[in-house]
């Protein structure tokens, strides 16, 4: 990865952060590195636990950000979310995209869901 791919989506994880802290979220870690990989923002809202995926782009000439979550990265987030769900099986658990361009934030609640996931929330 390049290094200015690196420091926009370091950006962009900080703009989601601060985005969510004034939403009530309280923000558990960044960069959160489990057995499975590595969780961009663990959150909590009230009662659930939100692993949340952050995708920051300059351009949208190649796609929304947003887009840049096919199904591979979604089982992967499935994967982390079970990891969570298992250290912590007392609160709900949920996965989120935040989608960032520009001045932009899209932010997808219950954007990655599973059949084999049990979610609580």
């Amino acid at each position: 990865m390049s290094r200015d791919k690196k420091n926009l989506g370091d950006w962009g994880e900080e703009k989601a952060a601060k985005y969510l802290a004034a939403k009530k979220y309280h923000i558990l870690g960044k960069k959160v590195r489990t057995t499975c990989g590595e969780i961009d923002i663990l959150a909590q809202e009230k009662d659930t636990l939100v692993v949340v995926e952050v995708k920051t782009k300059t351009s949208v000439e190649q796609g929304a950000p947003e887009e840049m979550v096919d199904w591979k990265k979604q089982k992967k987030l499935v994967r982390l979310a079970q990891e969570v769900n298992q250290k912590f099986p007392q609160y709900g658990i949920r996965i989120d995209v935040i989608a960032i361009e520009e001045k932009k934030i899209r932010h997808y609640i219950n954007a990655v869901l599973d059949d084999d996931t049990k979610y609580n929330s």
